[in-house]
């Protein structure tokens, strides 16, 4: 089979992406999941997206591949280019484009019958379109807000909707194209746009997430619709790889520190909530209603003045505590401040003029550590009631302390 950069599925195409830059690069010896050519093939399809941002190195293994993005001259996410890769029939471009050749203004309006009878006389009986083709791409594109219709009488009539002038959003798309979920609508509006400047750049642009605008739309979509859904849910750790759940999604959670995109929602069978990394879901499928949404939604907001990361624990009536007192110096106020703003569902209380005192209570301790890590040195007392997390918290302290041979640190 020739190599062809069109695509018509692109959760086949995420799939590689996944392999080749989320859970890391694979040679072409060690990837096992399909046959040497088809990795060949979607190597070369992804080169010819992302061929300016992908680097090379020799190991013994054989030749890896990854990808090299230098956020100071890369202001556009270069994974938008692979939505804009589809396949069309001769067909449904041609349709596309004589439309459009006839309803050129919004002024210009057409009944079918007249749209079949000038599309016949445009393509000359090179290629021939029947009533049914062309409703059904007006009706399509009229759902989209494309083609806008107008009854008079008993005639309908077809016209092009008027284009918004977005050059006052330029600001806001920009931003929005990065940043937003789905950003990748804002890169659509952005290429209508000519002579578009880049106004944003960004330090920590958290750029993957973008093979995951799919999966993010389709959960929107069944959230405002306040049902359940079906999806296949990868697992690296099980076999088969891949588990369908059936689940009623309730809030998406997104990292500022990472990126990563979580889904929280309710597992009937688990009778409680459960976490789902988006780029380890696919094939979503929107599902029947779900009559308790609403008090789901409400049982989740009163969960999450305990939630420090995404993790409830499934159990939302236990949570753990968790306290530790720092000593702050003289011109050290900035710390305070931080952990003021850093604090979420936590309390930060003054002891007396350097020592301050965080509590909270959340369900999961060990997603707090990274966090905690970062006050070493100030810490002087600490309790927690996972036991196991404290431990684990002070084992990794003193493995430090051997690394760096301090042997227990300061008296």
């Amino acid at each position: 089979m020739a190599y062809n950069e069109l695509i018509k599925n692109f959760e086949k195409v995420r799939a590689y992406m996944r392999e080749f830059y989320v859970y890391g690069f694979k040679s072409r010896s060690e990837y096992d999941a399909k046959s040497a050519r088809s990795y060949d093939d979607e190597r070369r399809r992804l080169e010819s997206w992302l061929g300016d941002y992908m680097r090379f190195t020799q190991t013994a293994e054989g030749k890896n591949v990854f990808l090299s993005v230098d956020s100071r001259v890369t202001h556009k996410n270069p994974f938008y280019k692979a939505w804009k890769a589809k396949s069309f029939t001769d067909g449904d471009i041609t349709l596309h484009f004589v439309l459009f050749d006839i309803l050129n203004t919004p002024e210009v309006k057409k009944t079918l019958a007249e749209l079949i009878e000038e599309i016949d006389e445009r393509l000359l009986a090179r290629m021939t379109f029947d009533e049914s083709t062309v409703r059904k791409k007006l009706k399509e594109y009229t759902e989209e807000g494309i083609i806008q219709t107008e009854k008079v009488g008993r005639k309908v009539y077809y016209s092009r909707t008027a284009d918004t002038d977005l050059s006052a959003l330029d600001d806001v798309i920009d931003f929005f194209s990065e940043v937003a979920p789905c950003g990748v609508v804002g890169s659509y509006l952005q290429d209508k746009q000519p002579a578009h400047k880049d106004l944003f750049s960004f330090k920590h642009h958290y750029m993957t997430q973008a093979m995951d605008s799919e999966v993010t739309a389709t959960l929107f979509d069944a959230m405002r619709a306040k049902s359940h859904i079906t999806a296949d849910n990868f697992n690296r750790n099980a076999r088969p790889a891949s588990n369908p759940v059936c689940i009623v999604p309730l809030k998406i959670y997104i990292s500022a520190q990472n990126g990563r995109q979580n889904l929280i929602a309710y597992h009937e069978r688990a009778n409680g909530f459960v976490t789902y990394r988006l780029d380890y879901l696919s094939n979503v499928r929107i599902g029947e209603p779900c009559e308790a949404y609403d008090a789901l939604r409400e049982q989740l907001k009163r969960a999450e003045a305990h939630i420090w990361g995404v993790n409830c624990k499934r159990n939302t009536k236990r949570t753990e505590h968790v306290e530790f007192v720092l000593k702050i110096e003289d011109g050290e106020q900035y710390i305070v401040r931080r952990m003021e703003r850093e604090k979420r569902c936590g309390e930060v209380e003054k002891i007396d003029e350097h020592h301050y005192r965080f509590s909270a209570d959340v369900y999961d301790t060990t997603e707090m550590l990274p966090w905690i890590r970062t006050f070493i040195s100030r810490i002087t007392q600490m309790n927690f009631s996972d036991r196991t997390a404290e431990n684990k918290f002070k084992a990794d302290i003193r493995e430090m302390y051997r690394m760096y041979g301090i042997d227990g640190g300061d008296a």
